[in-house]
């Protein structure tokens, strides 16, 4: 406090030694003295160095504005450009009205910005694992196409495209309504028996070409057994052509 005051008022604090050394003996009146110069030498310093730092800053601060005051005339005249450009379709309503929004919307844009956290440390941990699910997808999409099964699909579609081009509505709706009997009739002809039998008479008669026609040579094979059974099968399926035709 004493040492403050000497510094608020010098001349005041250039008298104190003189009183202090007329009231005490002398070592001690200059001992006294060189302890009130040693308090007012580090006031001084004090306020020397609390004078330095006020300059320092206020250096700091001018090399500052200085520096910012170019960037800040940049983007407030670029700023004006945009706004220039912008201004037939935004007012400055829509943009208050859009920060209000904003403002309002700051807990579910937090919230959105958590889940979307979220998505991303769920990603990072499925990534392995997705990535190894993709190659061998792509593997066995690669063997499915040297097997062919692409030019299979491929062929399908069009014989789809061809089926549905060459039915009218009304044809679709007969078909619905004997799909039944169709499969059945589909479900008899696939029969193992049924089935060999077609392609033995397919496989002869791409091979065998018969040589003699005559009615003495048919009539001379009516002697082998498997030649009766089989005119027998045939007539009985005329037969049934038949019944079926009244």
């Amino acid at each position: 406090m004493e040492a403050r005051q000497m510094a608020q008022d010098p001349r005041q604090a250039q008298e104190a030694p003189l009183a202090v050394a007329a009231d005490l003996p002398p070592a001690q009146a200059l001992a006294e003295i060189h302890q009130k110069l040693d308090a007012l030498t580090t006031q001084v310093a004090f306020l020397t160095e609390e004078a330095r730092q006020q300059r320092r800053r206020r250096q700091e601060w001018d090399e500052l504005k200085d520096d910012l005051t170019p960037i800040f005339n940049d983007i407030f005249r670029l700023s004006v450009q945009q706004l220039e450009e912008i201004e037939g379709y935004v007012q400055i309503e829509d943009i208050f009205h859009l920060l209000k929004r904003l403002l309002r919307n700051t807990r579910n844009l937090e919230q959105m910005l958590d889940q979307l956290e979220s998505l991303m440390d769920l990603w990072q941990d499925l990534s392995p694992l997705t990535r190894e699910v993709f190659l061998t997808l792509m593997r066995r999409l690669e063997e499915m196409e040297q097997k062919g099964y692409f030019v299979f699909l491929r062929g399908g579609l069009e014989m789809v495209d061809r089926i549905v081009t060459s039915f009218t509505e009304e044809d679709v709706r007969q078909l619905a309504d004997n799909v039944v009997l169709i499969l059945k009739t589909i479900k008899e002809m696939t029969q193992p028996e049924i089935m060999q039998m077609m392609g033995q008479v397919a496989v002869t008669a791409r091979a065998e070409e018969p040589t003699d026609t005559s009615l003495l040579h048919i009539l001379r094979q009516l002697n082998d057994p498997a030649v009766r059974r089989g005119l027998s099968k045939t007539l009985l399926v005329l037969r049934s052509v038949g019944e079926s035709a009244k």
